[in-house]
């Protein structure tokens, strides 16, 4: 392990807006973020596999009145959206190191009002379709976390896994999808804000075209 990466592990341990293993907050935050992270009852907004952050503080900045949360495994990626918005002053913008598949470990049903999923891994093999953060044993899991009428949004450069997630929400009876292969030349473009990733930012640039779906938690789990 590098100096700089432990030097980011040290951060993690003693940032408040860090939720993982070693903290007492790690076994006791389920169904408590509202109360006990962020002391108010905003809605709570989910970004899987957040990387270093970008989204999540971009959105806690743009919508102050609610709390935003970035969900990864890596924690050298954590501590640099952690300090970023630490040094930001954001209240609302916290940081949950686990794997995905035990989200459920850390959020009640019915908890979260929305999640973004912003340029995962495609995992593009037939082998790896198991592991796309839309395939439908996921998809199941965020129709429980999810609130009557949550949103999903997905963000990604990858035109399959975009055709496979419009299957995929459809059928696992999610509602009211809207999508675009093209989110900056479509009128679906104010909902992201301007928010661009760095990795997003080197797609674009290069001629990338942008996909982006959104869809609403279905009336059955």
């Amino acid at each position: 392990m590098t100096r700089r990466k432990q030097h980011r592990f040290l951060q993690n341990q003693e940032s408040p807006n860090v939720i993982e293993v070693g903290k007492p907050e790690y076994k006791s935050i389920k169904g408590r973020w509202r109360l006990d992270q962020f002391g108010n009852e905003n809605p709570i907004v989910l970004e899987l596999a957040c990387g270093k952050g970008e989204y999540t503080i971009g959105l806690a900045q743009a919508y102050p009145d609610t709390n935003f949360i970035g969900v990864d495994i890596k924690g050298d990626r954590i501590a640099r959206g952690s300090q970023a918005a630490l040094s930001l002053g954001l209240t609302n913008a916290a940081f949950l190191r686990t794997d995905i598949n035990f989200i459920e470990e850390f959020f009640e049903p019915g908890e979260v009002d929305e999640i973004w999923i912003t340029f995962p891994d495609p995992q593009p093999r037939p082998r790896q379709e198991k592991h796309r953060l839309t395939h439908p044993r996921f998809l199941s899991i965020y129709k429980r976390l999810l609130k009557p009428a949550g949103t999903l949004h997905l963000k990604t450069d990858s035109p399959l896994l975009f055709a496979y997630s419009l299957e995929t929400v459809e059928k696992c009876e999610f509602t009211n999808v809207i999508s675009t292969n093209d989110l900056y030349n479509s009128t679906l473009n104010e909902i992201h804000i301007g928010i661009k990733t760095k990795y997003e930012q080197l797609f674009f640039d290069k001629g990338f075209t942008i996909n982006y779906l959104q869809c609403k938690k279905g009336t059955t789990v």
